[in-house]
């Protein structure tokens, strides 16, 4: 029995306007729809304990980190349909990300591919963690409705004549000292060097490593302004709890903070018309 969990709020209400649930019962897929107030991570567990072998997600990002945790850990196949407002995980995966009907078919007629997940103090992420002005700005009431100016303005209080050190420290390949980064960005495999961390900007996702990107504060030095690099784990030491943004949603974490890469621990299932996309 293949389970969806849908998220019909998830980018402006795409799952809705396609009939995705009814689309999907069609297939013979058991659909659960979010409602307000319900506790995902406890209904993916109540389906797989009720005999799911596979299990789907029809929302954001941060949706697809909650279901993908649970397949992984039972070793189930996941499907992920692009339901959500931007479909960085779908994109990644190779997946159409305007196409949430035709990404059922993975269900029924899908092929499978095994991939990593990042994990930061033993949370699951399937695209990025985010720390910094970032971070604080996920947490803002406007993001979502505004998100150019709340990160303008998150960015201004960092470089700003007033900005402040943010309490962590992280120490990089070179073994250099970050004690004032404006942002850090550690990614489930490396985003693309030429490219920035948007659309489809991972090249790989089963490559066992996790992309560190760290953006200097107002008082860091020229060679240390921007530095990439990638690493099995990651450790961040912090004087206070950090605002983060965890496949985009607010966050706030308790440090130390321990990010680490598992290597190839998700059986992703994807559509035969988009494996070409996926490899």
């Amino acid at each position: 029995m293949a389970v969806l969990f849908i998220n019909l709020a998830s980018g402006g209400g795409t799952a809705a306007r396609v009939g995705l649930r009814e689309k999907a019962g069609a297939l013979g897929i058991r659909c659960v729809v979010l409602e307000p107030g319900r506790d995902l991570a406890a209904l993916v567990c109540d389906a797989i304990a009720g005999g799911a072998d596979a299990v789907g997600m029809a929302g954001g990002d941060g949706s697809m980190a909650i279901v993908a945790a649970a397949a992984s850990h039972h070793d189930l196949p996941f499907v992920c349909v692009p339901a959500g407002t931007r479909n960085h995980f779908a994109r990644d995966l190779g997946i159409a990300p305007n196409d949430p009907v035709g990404a059922l078919a993975a269900f029924t007629d899908g092929v499978e591919r095994r991939i990593d997940l990042g994990e930061v103090n033993g949370h699951a992420f399937v695209n990025n963690v985010c720390l910094g002005f970032y971070g604080d700005a996920v947490q803002h009431p406007e993001y979502r409705r505004a998100k150019g100016r709340v990160l303008l303005e998150a960015a201004h209080e960092v470089w700003g004549p007033r900005a402040a050190a943010p309490p962590l420290r992280i120490v990089d390949d070179r073994g250099h000292e970050h004690t004032d980064p404006a942002m850090v960005l550690v990614s489930n495999n490396p985003y693309a060097p030429e490219r920035p961390p948007t659309g489809r900007g991972r090249p790989r996702l089963d490559t066992g490593h996790l992309g560190v990107v760290v953006l200097g504060g107002r008082k860091a030095p020229p060679h240390r302004a921007a530095h990439a690099w990638t690493a099995s784990s990651l450790d961040i030491e912090a004087a206070t709890a950090l605002h983060g943004g965890r496949d985009g949603e607010a966050e706030t974490l308790d440090p130390p903070l321990r990010f680490v890469s598992r290597p190839r621990a998700l059986r992703v299932r994807i559509a035969q018309t988009e494996r070409h996309e996926a490899s």
